[in-house]
C-alpha cells in the first residue's frame, strides 16, 4: 500500500488534522497483542476528527510478518540496517531514508499536519528528521522506562543512543509519556527543557468486560512476555506456598519468551507442574476470556512503565497484584482498586500472603473488583484516551 492515509467524514467542532504514525508497534496476524496500545485507540481519534496514516515499520532482517485483519489499517515499511543493537544508532536516520520520498508525495496531496512517533528510536529520530526536511511538528511516545535505549544496548552503542534519544526529546514538539514514572525518566536524561506530559494507556470496557457469571476462586492469571523483568519465577514460587491451602488453585500464564523452558522446569521443581498452565500467545479475545474466568490477575514485573494488561484486567473487574515503583501504582490505590507488593517485588511470602487474602476473601475480592472496574471506566478507556490525544494534537498545533 503506497498511500496508507485513510480518510474519515468531518465530525464534531474541531477542525480536521491529517496525522502520520511511525511505530515499529504494529499488530501482526498471529499476535494481535504486539501494539494493540498504538492501534486500538485509532478507530476512536477518527470520532475527533483526526485522519490517520500509518506507518508499521520494521528493519529489513525481521520476517514479514502479515498485518492482522482486525488492526486499523496501515502501511507496512522496512527498512534497511545493522541487526543488533550496534544497529540501533543508524535505525532511525535509515528509516527515514526510506520513506521520505512515499511521505513526501502523501504531504504533497494530503499535507500532514503533525507526525506522531512511538519510541525515541528509530520513529522518532525519524520523524525529526522528517519534521526538518517538510517542515511539520512531531511529537513521540515513551511507552517504557528504557527511555533512552541504555538497557536495550550497551557500551558505545548505547551512548550513541542515548545521545540521539535526548536530541529526539528536546526537538519534539510533545514527549507523550505512558505514566509519571516515565516522564521522570525522560526529564532526567533530557532536561527540564523538554515539554513531556503524561497520557495512560486506555482499554475497550467492552471486550475488557466482567463476567456475568459468579468467578470461583480457582485460577490465578498472569499475562506477559516470559522474560525475567516479568516476575513470573517469584509467582511460581509464591504459587508453590500456598498450593496446599487451596488445593483446587491452578495458575494460567498467558504468554511465550524466552524464559519459558526454565520457568516450566522450576514449576516441577516446586512441585505445581500439574497445576500451572502455559497457555503461550494467544489472542486478544482469547485474553479477554482468560481475565473474566480468572479470580485474581498477578504480575508482579519489577520494570514497567505502565502495564496495559493491569488495566484490562482491573477493566474485567478483577484484582490485580503489582509491584510498587512501578508506573502502574499510579492508578492502583492499595486494598481499594488492587493490591501492591512493597520493596522490588521479590519476596515469594509477601505475594503469598497477598494471593492468601484475596482467596479467602470472597467480598474483599468482589470489592476490589468493582472498584477496579470503575477507575478504568471512569479514567481509563480508550475513547477518554482518544479525546485526551486529540487535544494534545491539536494543541501542538498551537
Amino acid at each position: 500500500m503506497d498511500n496508507p492515509e485513510v480518510r474519515t467524514r468531518p465530525c464534531g467542532g474541531h477542525p480536521a488534522l491529517h496525522v502520520l504514525t511511525l511505530t515499529p508497534f504494529y499488530p501482526v496476524k498471529g499476535d494481535d497483542a504486539f501494539g494493540c496500545f498504538v492501534a486500538e485507540p485509532l478507530p476512536w481519534l477518527q470520532k475527533e476528527n483526526i485522519r490517520n496514516s500509518v506507518m508499521a515499520v520494521r528493519p529489513f532482517y525481521r520476517k514479514h510478518a502479515q498485518a492482522s485483519a482486525e488492526a486499523f489499517p496501515a502501511a507496512p515499511v522496512h527498512y534497511c540496517t545493522v541487526p543488533g543493537g550496534f544497529g540501533l544508532p543508524f535505525s532511525g536516520a535509515a528509516l527515514f531514508a526510506q520513506v521520505i520520498s512515499r511521505i513526501r508525495r502523501l504531504h504533497k496531496g494530503e499535507p500532514v499536519d503533525l507526525i506522531h512517533a512511538h519510541a525515541a528510536l528509530p520513529c522518532g529520530h525519524a520523524a525529526l528528521l522528517l519534521g526538518r526536511e517538510l517542515g511539520i511538528p512531531f511529537v513521540v511516545t515513551v511507552h517504557g522506562l528504557d527511555a533512552f535505549s541504555t538497557r536495550q544496548v550497551s557500551g558505545s552503542a548505547g551512548k550513541w543512543c542515548a545521545r540521539l534519544s535526548q536530541s529526539v526529546y528536546r526537538a519534539a514538539r510533545l514527549v507523550i509519556c505512558v505514566s509519571e514514572k516515565v516522564r521522570s525518566r525522560v526529564i532526567e536524561g533530557a532536561g527540564n527543557a523538554v515539554r513531556a506530559t503524561v497520557l495512560y494507556n486506555g482499554v475497550d470496557p467492552q471486550m475488557f468486560s466482567p463476567s456475568n457469571q459468579e468467578t470461583q476462586p480457582d485460577v490465578i492469571l498472569s499475562v506477559g512476555n516470559l522474560i525475567p523483568i516479568k516476575g513470573h519465577e517469584l509467582l511460581l514460587r509464591a504459587f508453590a506456598l500456598i498450593q496446599d491451602r487451596f488445593p483446587g488453585l491452578s495458575l494460567e500464564i498467558i504468554g511465550d519468551g524466552p524464559e519459558r523452558p526454565r520457568l516450566q522446569r522450576l514449576a516441577r521443581e516446586q512441585g505445581i507442574g500439574a497445576k500451572v498452565h502455559f497457555r503461550g500467545r494467544q489472542s486478544r479475545n482469547q485474553v479477554a476470556e482468560a481475565m473474566r474466568r480468572a479470580a485474581i490477575f498477578a504480575l508482579p514485573s519489577h520494570y514497567e512503565g505502565l502495564g496495559c494488561v493491569y488495566l484490562e484486567a482491573m477493566s474485567a473487574g478483577k484484582p490485580v497484584i503489582a509491584c510498587q515503583g512501578q508506573g502502574i501504582e499510579e492508578v492502583i490505590r492499595p486494598g481499594i482498586n488492587g493490591c501492591l507488593l512493597n520493596g522490588d517485588g521479590d519476596d515469594p511470602a509477601a505475594l503469598a500472603n497477598t494471593l492468601s487474602s484475596l482467596l479467602q476473601q470472597d467480598q474483599l475480592r468482589r470489592s476490589i473488583g468493582k472498584a477496579a472496574r470503575q477507575s478504568i471506566l471512569q479514567e481509563h478507556t480508550q475513547a477518554l484516551h482518544a479525546t485526551r490525544l486529540a487535544r494534545l494534537y491539536r494543541e501542538c498545533q498551537g
